[in-house]
């Protein structure tokens, strides 16, 4: 049976690396098509380089970028309004377009608290990524952006809380409210060792946020056992919107 294609939807350069690596480095490796698309930053910056590296490690093509602002980095994207200020028809449309043109049986992106810090951009690039899987799949909507296309699954990337709990002992500062779900809740739960080293690399070629010490940088400096403890699962939810007729795909576990 072939593994189903795959396209993760993410807010920055280096949260599909953080959050999805492994199952995107898993599903490229079976001969699974997979790609990414990142809501925020400009093509033509630092870290986008730094994604297309990353990418390559994971084996999910080439970036493909939104190029809208950081809410928090005006810088990058020049010129261009705040992910979270643009018009929200356009960034539907924007993600509807990459979603029929790539025609992915999966599809991949934060979860509804915006992941365990709940960047603002995470938390918007989910409601888009909602509105858009229902959307593209309506032939009365955004008509100019190819052949509807409806994924078969939309999951989202999150954490039990007994997960969360270890993480933020060394992945968020003291007293930082951390978001996370019942354990209940999750619907897969991936072991990705066989894949942990290309994870790692991708995440450590984004030299920026490693050098600035945001996550990839407390990673980077962690001992390699419990490196692999804290990245070796990966954690995802089922939304579940799509038409009872639409068969049902699964992330491979």
């Amino acid at each position: 049976m072939p593994v189903p294609s795959l396209l993760a939807v993410y807010a920055h350069p280096d949260d599909e690396s953080l959050w999805s690596g492994g199952v995107l480095a898993q599903h490229a490796a079976a001969g699974a098509r997979t790609a990414v698309v990142t809501t925020t930053w400009d093509a033509g910056t630092p870290r986008a380089a730094e994604l297309a590296n990353a990418l390559e490690i994971l084996g999910a093509g080439k970036p493909r970028m939104l190029g809208y602002a950081d809410a928090r980095t005006p810088e990058s994207a020049p010129g261009r309004p705040r992910l979270c200020d643009a018009p929200l028809d356009q960034t539907v449309r924007d993600l509807v377009a990459h979603l029929r043109e790539f025609r992915p049986d999966i599809v991949i992106t934060h979860d509804a608290y915006g992941g365990l810090t709940g960047h603002p951009d995470h938390l918007h690039t989910h409601r888009i990524t909602a509105l858009a899987v229902h959307a593209a799949g309506l032939e009365l909507l955004y008509p100019d952006t190819g052949t509807p296309w409806q994924p078969s699954a939309l999951y989202l990337a999150t954490h039990p809380h007994t997960a969360a709990k270890r993480l933020s002992q060394y992945l968020t500062t003291p007293g930082r409210t951390i978001h996370s779900m019942p354990d209940k809740h999750i619907t897969a739960t991936i072991d990705v060792r066989p894949w942990l080293e290309h994870k790692t690399a991708a995440i450590l070629a984004h030299r920026t946020e490693v050098q600035r010490g945001a996550i990839p940088g407390l990673i980077a400096n962690l001992p390699p056992n419990t490196r692999e403890q804290l990245l070796a699962t990966e954690y995802y939810t089922r939304h579940n919107h799509t038409p009872t007729t639409t068969p049902q795909t699964t992330l491979t576990t």
